[in-house]
Parts: structure tokens; sequence; C-alpha cells
């Protein structure tokens, strides 16, 4: 069971580095002038990011995380701190496949966007990170 947490964790970190991440390029991206060499570069950046690094980890987070509640019953079903950060895991999942559609709205040169928008989106996958850690670490309820 060891493996598969320490698995998850890490796989966690992964993902929140992206997640915390790709705004701040979205954020640089919007400086840049579409077609230049910096826009185009960071599209390949966008992109590594999202593909390489953030989805797999997102992937092997949930896979992971749920090893861990159904083969390890590493879950309280009637604990509502559970249920909380079940619901807070699935908002970063859509939080994640929102940053896929920015991505790929750079990626054709449709961004409408302002940078103040990324700046403030940027701060969502920190909250609910908090919420998170709180649920699993303080378990409140």
């Amino acid at each position: 069971m060891l493996w598969i947490k320490a698995l998850h964790v890490i796989s966690i970190i992964a993902w929140m580095a992206g997640l915390l991440y790709l705004p701040r390029l979205f954020v640089y991206h919007t400086e840049a002038e579409t077609g230049s060499v910096q826009s185009e570069t960071f599209k390949v950046m966008e992109r590594r990011l999202y593909r390489g690094i953030m989805t797999p980890a997102m992937i092997a987070s949930w896979l992971f995380g749920l090893w861990l509640i159904f083969f390890y019953d590493a879950f309280d079903w009637g604990a509502l701190w559970g249920w909380v950060k079940i619901a807070m895991v699935l908002l970063l999942t859509v939080i994640h496949l929102f940053f896929g559609q920015i991505r790929r709205d750079f990626a054709e040169d449709r961004n409408q966007r302002p940078q103040r928008f990324f700046r403030m989106i940027n701060e969502v996958p920190t909250l609910i990170m908090i919420v998170i850690v709180i649920m699993i670490i303080v378990r409140p309820f």
C-alpha cells in the first residue's frame, strides 16, 4: 500500500505543478504577438506540459487514488471530508479540461481572454489544493 500511496502523491505533485504553471504560460503567451517566434514557442511549451506531463499525471493520480480506495479500503464512505475531497478532485479535473480548451485556443490563435483572466484562474487550483490537503490531513468533519 505504501508504494501505491507514494506513487499517488508523486503523480499529484506533478499534476499540481502543471495546473499551477500552465496558466502562467498563458499570461506570458497573451503578451506575445500572434505568429511570432515567441508565440510559437509558447504553443510548444503549453502542448508538451499539458500532454506530456499534466494529463499523464492526472490519469496516474486518478488510477492510484482509485486503487487505494478500492483495493486498500482507504476511504471512509461515511465521512464528509472524503466526499469534499472527491468533489475537489472532480473540480480539478474539470479545470484541467478547461485549461486544455484554452491551450487549444492558443494553438489555433483564437485566444480572446485578457492577461488578467489568466492571472486570476492561476489561483483557483491553489485554493482547491488547500481544501484537499485540509480534508486529508485534518479531516474536519
